[in-house]
């Protein structure tokens, strides 16, 4: 890593989701949200695991920042749970702000800056039986909540992220059904879209008003590469799935406009309606900073796939098919590229691609912070108990150097978290795919930091020490 460098104050830390590691699913007040219900589903999950335990974090806070203190992390990015800060969305719960006010003062004591996410997809169930993210009103009850948080941490949190990639708790929770609430409605999936824009823009206009400093939203985005790049079918595939994946979420955000060919896209569902007057200047509020998550690219294109290749397993998160409304029709075909445990594509050059391209394509783009990249693999134990993951090594040290490749190309890129901290809840997958650069033995809760966590902590410590 000496022949990478860093702008002054770049942000490294490592990031985690409320509903993947906290555990005590129905402690101290909190109830239901829709992961908790949706694990309780018959096959929704892998395994038939629930996030009731997950990685114990609840009760193992202080060891998990000391962890991150000895990673030598400057941030930590982390969701509230809106199920245990409101439960049922009926009342404030003390008890569960407690909990995140008590992390907050021991990461900052631990010297590490506090990076909040308010939405990373646990949706109380109570609102979720009232048409959850379909429902309008539910945009509105999003920003009581933020309030809620703010009033209690917000003299201490300076960075604020509306929603974690809405992509998925909207399209693929409400039309794939691979996510929770585990839905297959196009029209509720769409609708869901729009009114997460539309909570987002009226929560950072209200935590703006009341004097937070550092807001923006975490989106994760895409390179859609043709399969045959003299194909018109695949060209056209590729420009359906950038418009689903990537424009329709980045636009109204940035340019105050659905983009048109995406609108032609969904025009069957009437998606127009959904959109009343002043939505969009609700929504295109300014940020002050854009999350990029990215792990792979997508190779895609509009013919069948070939006959003999093996269909999607359930769960899946796309492999051979698309599960987005808009893009029923598309197929994901394999390059000749190393694949993760999640089958996905290992192509670093990607995130230089898209990185570089977001600079290139939105004048009033704001400062942009990678918010999770990382990858699954089947680690092995070895018998003294250490780790070598060398492919999730390998994977964490490339995509870095395709960072710092993308801020030498002019990309205004600030900081870069590696997803995750800790084995967890890895949603449909249950406990069965590993992303953590620490390692849980979920029998006994013992944490053990692997290889690749040992490297990021290298990593670190040398961009410091070149920057000193």
């Amino acid at each position: 890593m000496s022949t990478f460098t860093f702008p002054p104050g770049f942000l490294w830390g490592s990031a985690t989701a409320a509903a993947q590691i906290e555990g005590a699913a129905f402690e101290d007040g909190k109830e239901a949200s829709i992961w908790d219900h949706y694990a309780r589903v018959p096959l929704a999950v892998a395994g038939g695991d629930t996030p009731d335990v997950a990685v114990d974090h609840y009760h193992r806070m202080p060891e998990d920042v000391a962890l991150m203190k000895r990673l030598g992390l400057d941030s930590y990015r982390f969701s509230t749970s809106w199920a245990r800060v409101k439960p049922g969305d009926r009342f404030v719960n003390e008890k569960g702000l407690d909990f995140y006010s008590r992390l907050v003062d021991e990461l900052l004591d631990a010297g590490i800056l506090p990076w909040l996410t308010l939405y990373h997809w646990d949706l109380p169930q109570a609102l979720e039986e009232n048409d959850g993210w379909a429902n309008r009103d539910t945009a509105f009850r999003f920003v009581d909540y933020a309030n809620a948080v703010y009033d209690r941490l917000g003299d201490r949190v300076q960075h604020w992220t509306t929603f974690n990639e809405p992509l998925c708790s909207s399209l693929i929770g409400y039309a794939g059904g691979e996510h929770a609430p585990g839905r297959t409605e196009p029209r509720a999936a769409l609708a869901a879209l729009h009114h997460q824009h539309l909570a987002h823009g009226m929560a950072v206009s209200a935590l703006r008003e009341r004097g937070a400093q550092n807001l923006g939203i975490t989106l994760n985005l895409t390179n859609a590469i043709p399969n045959d790049p003299s194909d018109q079918v695949d060209l056209e595939a590729a420009r359906r799935l950038d418009a689903i994946w990537n424009r329709a979420f980045l636009e109204p955000l940035l340019l105050g406009a659905y983009p048109e060919d995406f609108l032609e896209d969904v025009r069957e569902h009437d998606f127009g309606a959904l959109v009343h007057d002043g939505d969009l200047q609700r929504i295109a509020q300014p940020i002050d900073f854009l999350g990029v998550n990215h792990y792979h690219d997508d190779n895609v294109s509009g013919h069948p796939l070939a006959p003999g290749t093996p269909p999607g397993l359930r769960p899946t998160e796309k492999p051979g098919r698309s599960p987005f409304v808009g893009s029923e029709h598309l197929t994901f075909p394999s390059r000749d590229l190393p694949r993760t445990a999640m089958d996905w594509e290992v192509n670093p050059d990607g995130l230089r691609v898209l990185l570089v391209r977001l600079g290139q394509e939105y004048d009033n783009l704001p400062p942009l912070y990678v918010t999770e990249n990382g990858a699954a693999y089947d680690d092995v134990v070895a018998d003294d108990g250490s780790v070598h993951d060398v492919e999730r090594t390998d994977y964490i040290r490339a995509h870095i150097g395709a960072v710092a490749s993308a801020i030498d190309e002019g990309a205004d890129v600030r900081g870069y978290f590696v997803w995750s901290l800790l084995d967890n809840f890895e949603w449909a997958w249950g406990y069965e795919k590993r992303f953590g650069i620490v390692r849980v033995d979920y029998q006994t809760q013992q944490r053990t930091i692997k290889d690749s966590g040992l490297e990021y902590a290298g990593i670190i410590a040398g961009t410091r020490a070149t920057a000193a």
